[in-house]
């Protein structure tokens, strides 16, 4: 073990949360999976192998930080249509590809779908190191922007109808007065749920509130349509 892989155990602690990062590894060769296990825990992650991509498959997705060193060449399903594969389901797990045959369209292939590196063999540890480092901290990003988007959608479950009502309005730019004449309530009334509506999504300003609308992807409402053509709304 060489002195990169020293300075990266003392660096880890800013990688960390809760749970210790998981650095899967698929390769078929037992000696590649063995030397990347020591190396990855002794930079204080947790590695996991397996000697094919079915095998990996059957793993149940984590949620804590992880990352993937993918070799290209597998005995079942190849490392590039593994990609392919749990590209949907894994976007908080980055991929680092290692192959001893790669090509231009080998590697254009899997750093457009997504790859964070694409490494031939050898390289150096501390190259794979700062790739896994990389790629973890991607991972964290990614597992954060899931949670707080589940946290939003909480949120905007909490709302009443009308609430999502007067939301869907001031979200378009509308006075409190303007989505009153809209619902057929008092202005009053419309800062009593506009209020509400700050408050369970926990949004501190109007911007703010319009982002979370548009992560939301929520319908702006056809210009026309009014409210008060419907049922009330529970307050």
């Amino acid at each position: 073990m060489n002195s990169a892989s020293a300075s990266f155990h003392e660096s880890r602690s800013s990688l960390m949360s809760r749970d210790t990062p998981i650095v899967f590894v698929v390769d078929d060769d037992i000696s590649v999976r063995e030397s990347l296990e020591s190396l990855i825990r002794f930079a204080g992650w947790q590695p996991q192998t397996f000697a094919s991509a079915q095998e990996f498959l059957s793993r149940p997705r984590v949620f804590v930080p992880s990352c993937l060193v993918l070799d290209v060449t597998l005995p079942d399903l190849n490392g590039l249509d593994l990609q392919q594969r749990i590209a949907t389901d894994r976007i908080d797990m980055p991929i680092i590809f290692i192959t001893g045959h790669g090509d231009v369209p080998m590697t254009v292939r899997a750093m457009k779908a997504g790859a964070v590196e694409f490494l031939t063999k050898p390289y150096r540890d501390e190259v794979l190191l700062s790739a896994i480092q990389q790629a973890i901290e991607c991972s964290h990003a990614a597992l954060r922007r899931e949670a707080e988007m589940r946290s939003t959608r909480d949120s905007y479950a909490s709302l009443s109808r009308r609430e999502r009502h007067v939301m869907a309005l001031v979200v378009r730019g509308l006075l409190n007065k303007q989505v009153g004449g809209e619902l057929g309530i008092s202005e009053i009334t419309v800062k009593a749920h506009r209020g509400n509506v700050m408050r369970k999504m926990k949004a501190d300003s109007l911007a703010e509130l319009v982002n979370m609308a548009a992560r939301l992807h929520l319908a702006s409402t056809p210009k026309g349509w009014h409210f008060t053509n419907q049922p009330a709304a529970t307050s």
